[in-house]
């Protein structure tokens, strides 16, 4: 039951990052003006960052508890760090280089981190296959 608990929460991190990445995202730049748009997704990235980083926390744990210490948890320790990193790291220097009208340094940092996200995607497919 504890490790289909896992899989369930390994998939709803996998829903929201695709709901988001597909939906969410481009939605919010055509339904919204630039302004609002950059306002909306301050806002709620954090908010996607933490939810899944607690998320895939609690999968180790569960893991941890099974003393699972398959390929599964390290690729999740893996989506768990990446979305840290990108939560407190990369996120306030894509904001600041924005603010700061760094365009080069903007596109970089954004690029890595919609890489970011699609290397966590595919980890997640990996783990649920």
């Amino acid at each position: 039951m504890i490790s289909q608990l896992s899989f369930y929460l390994t998939s709803i991190i996998l829903g929201i990052m695709i709901f988001f990445s597909f939906v969410v995202a481009p939605v919010t730049f055509s339904a919204l003006n630039e302004e609002n748009a950059r306002k909306f997704i301050r806002k709620i990235f954090p908010y996607y960052y933490n939810v899944n980083l607690a998320v895939s926390i609690l999968v180790l744990i569960l893991f941890i508890i099974l003393k699972i210490f398959s390929l599964d948890f390290y690729l999740i320790l893996s989506v768990a760090v990446l979305f840290a990193v990108s939560n407190f790291v990369l996120m306030p220097l894509i904001n600041k280089f924005r603010d700061e009208k760094q365009d080069k340094k903007f596109k970089q940092s954004h690029f890595l981190s919609v890489m970011i996200n699609f290397v966590q995607i595919i980890l997640l497919v990996i783990i649920l296959i």
